[in-house]
């Protein structure tokens, strides 16, 4: 129950930092929102994990892949708010979503893991909604759309290395080194895209970081408390509020198009996540 209360609170706080991105995006460049919600998102976290957890920032036991995991999330985040710059919230959320499809097809090509025939089918499924959502050759595939997808691929990376992370490394500890790689890499780029930022421009980015903090450490410890693959059709749980959001803010309410799509897309990750679950049990 507590996993599942803490990965809950991370999918119902985490589309207000994808509005607030959305909407700093409309008057700056997104590589600026995203230095944002990584350099405010070291700021935020080491003074606390400093004075509360201090006990805990060490070098971490398996240092290769906290890199990694945060070059996925790093990669994940700026796909994710290039396209919600571009396109609505609920259309780049839909396409990300194929997270839970790329993860079982890398754990049959890489991993050498057995997929049956009900899994592939769910894989299937999915992709048939993602082209649902693109409408290749009715409307013109942009970049946009392209990085709603690379968004789902980059995440499923990170979700795998997270789940790895949680028996070796302190949730706490992954939190702090997940916003210093970010941070180190976006400040080094966001110097040739730098408008000066306005009171309320600040505001929102720190506004942002903090949110986005606080998703994260929550999402960090339902995966310390349970597996990866139990918790991933919550995660569809996000769609809600990101819908809400678009709409209420935005004016952005999906279209037909986007519904029957979506409705593909987390029938088959659910239905992934469900055999996962009973093929461990078996």
């Amino acid at each position: 129950m507590k996993a599942i209360l803490l990965n809950l609170t991370a999918w119902s706080v985490l589309p207000i930092m994808d509005g607030m991105a959305k909407y700093l995006s409309l008057e700056l460049h997104f590589l600026q929102v995203v230095w944002g919600r990584y350099f405010f998102m070291v700021l935020i976290s080491l003074p606390i994990i400093y004075f509360f957890f201090k006990k805990h920032l060490k070098w971490p036991n398996n240092f290769s892949l906290q890199f990694l995991r945060s070059i996925f999330l790093f990669l994940s985040t700026i796909l994710f708010f290039y396209a919600i710059s571009v396109i609505s919230l609920a259309k780049s959320l839909t396409l990300a979503f194929i997270s839970p499809i790329i993860v079982t097809l890398l754990s049959s090509l890489l991993l050498k893991e057995r997929v049956g025939i009900h899994r592939w089918s769910a894989v299937i499924v999915g992709f048939i909604g993602a082209m649902i959502v693109i409408q290749p050759g009715i409307i013109k595939i942009n970049f946009a759309t392209l990085a709603g997808l690379g968004t789902g691929i980059a995440y499923a990376f990170y979700i795998i290395s997270t789940r790895r992370l949680s028996s070796t490394d302190n949730p706490y500890l992954t939190l702090f080194f997940t916003g210093l790689f970010g941070a180190i890499i976006i400040s080094i780029i966001v110097p040739w895209f730098w408008t000066m930022p306005n009171t309320k421009q600040w505001m929102l980015m720190i506004g942002l970081a903090a949110v986005g903090t606080f998703g994260h450490f929550c999402l960090l410890l339902s995966l310390k408390y349970a597996e990866a693959s139990k918790l991933a059709p919550l995660s569809y749980f996000e769609i809600v509020n990101n819908i809400i959001i678009g709409y209420y803010f935005f004016g952005d309410f999906p279209d037909k198009f986007i519904w029957i799509g979506l409705l593909f897309i987390v029938s088959s990750g659910i239905y992934i996540s469900v055999r996962e679950h009973v093929n461990k049990i078996n």
